[in-house]
């Protein structure tokens, strides 16, 4: 029994120090991205005003505006981010097709009102989550990130089919 034991605990010990050190790894790896990667989000922004903003744009262009929900301690949000000014087709069909928005979610902001007003359901989503709204400020769509996903970056094909099916008409 005294065995049994004692190797129960050798067990738990090898375990449980591999599960730290993997633990380690994952901050280690988000404490690099939140490093390397450009900060898109602003706590301090009127989001209100600045999609109030974007939609007399987007009636002018004609375009739809997507908004990028999520916050700078987000590794997720900030790898797409990262993603898309670094791949070049979908750099590109934003630029051209689109207004695009990162709407701030921390606890310094939450933006309470804005996520309520154009997707009460987004909190269910994780983050990042898409909204994409037309140039009269109506949700069309509201998109998690999760189905976008290749490896620890996004997959080019199914991010350029997402936002190609948001285009204006």
């Amino acid at each position: 029994m005294k065995r049994i034991k004692l190797l129960f605990l050798g067990l738990s010990f090898i375990i449980g120090g591999r599960l730290l050190h993997t633990d380690k790894a994952v901050a280690q790896e988000h404490a690099k991205v939140q490093e390397d990667f450009a900060k898109p989000y602003s706590p301090q922004a009127d989001a209100q005003k600045d999609i109030n903003e974007l939609l007399q744009r987007a009636k002018k262009e004609h375009k739809n505006i997507i908004i990028q929900a999520g916050g700078n301690w987000c590794v997720w949000c900030l790898r797409f981010n990262d993603f898309i000014h670094k791949t070049a087709k979908v750099d590109d069909l934003l630029r051209r097709r689109f207004l695009y928005y990162h709407l701030n979610y921390s606890k310094e902001n939450k933006n309470e009102a804005v996520f309520q007003k154009y997707a009460p359901e987004g909190n269910q989503l994780g983050y990042p989550f898409f909204i994409v709204l037309d140039k009269n400020g109506k949700t069309l769509h509201v998109q998690e990130s999760g189905s976008l996903e290749k490896g620890k970056s996004y997959d080019e094909d199914k991010v350029l089919k997402f936002f190609n099916s948001w285009v204006a008409k």
